[in-house]
């Protein structure tokens, strides 16, 4: 059943993202990226410290790439993509509150998730990327809230960066 599961994600993301289906005009209004010249664990620690550092908890840490490592076997899939990658996901109860206060239905957009990765054979150069929810959204209020949850967003992810 897992397997089902994490074959069913990997073609949804690779759907979604597809390189060839998504300009980089696109990319830019969905995923805000940050490289930082330095290692993995480095990075991580630095994101760890910067979420910690707003009163927050890094509650889970979802080892992306070791998914789509294990699993690429079984899609006859050989390429490497990643040297290392995680999601570390985390709340913030006052912006959560906000935002659920607004629009119950935006609770979706819980947890928040920043990534952290190098790409295979490149391990001195890690990205730092989290989605950029408030971007086309046109409703001026409903922009307004999400947009919270980007700037803090980019505040940790800066602050990981220095």
């Amino acid at each position: 059943m897992r397997l089902k599961l994490y074959v069913f994600f990997i073609i949804s993301c690779s759907l979604t993202f597809s390189p060839n289906g998504l300009h980089a005009s696109d990319l830019k209004k969905l995923v805000e990226v940050v490289t930082i010249k330095s290692t993995f664990e480095d990075v991580k620690e630095r994101v760890i410290f910067a979420v910690e550092s707003q009163g927050l908890v890094v509650d889970h840490t979802s080892d992306v790439g070791g998914m789509l490592a294990r699993t690429g076997k079984d899609l006859g899939e050989s390429q490497v993509i990643y040297g290392d990658a995680v999601v570390l996901e985390f709340c913030s109860a006052l912006y959560s509150r906000r935002m659920a206060k607004f629009s119950p239905d935006l609770l979706a957009f819980c947890p928040y998730a920043i990534s952290v990765y190098t790409l295979y054979g490149q391990p001195e150069t890690t990205f730092v990327a989290f989605k950029r929810i408030a971007r086309g959204v046109t409703n001026k209020e409903t922009r307004e809230v999400l947009q919270q949850i980007d700037d803090l967003l980019m505040v940790i992810v800066e602050e990981a960066a220095l």
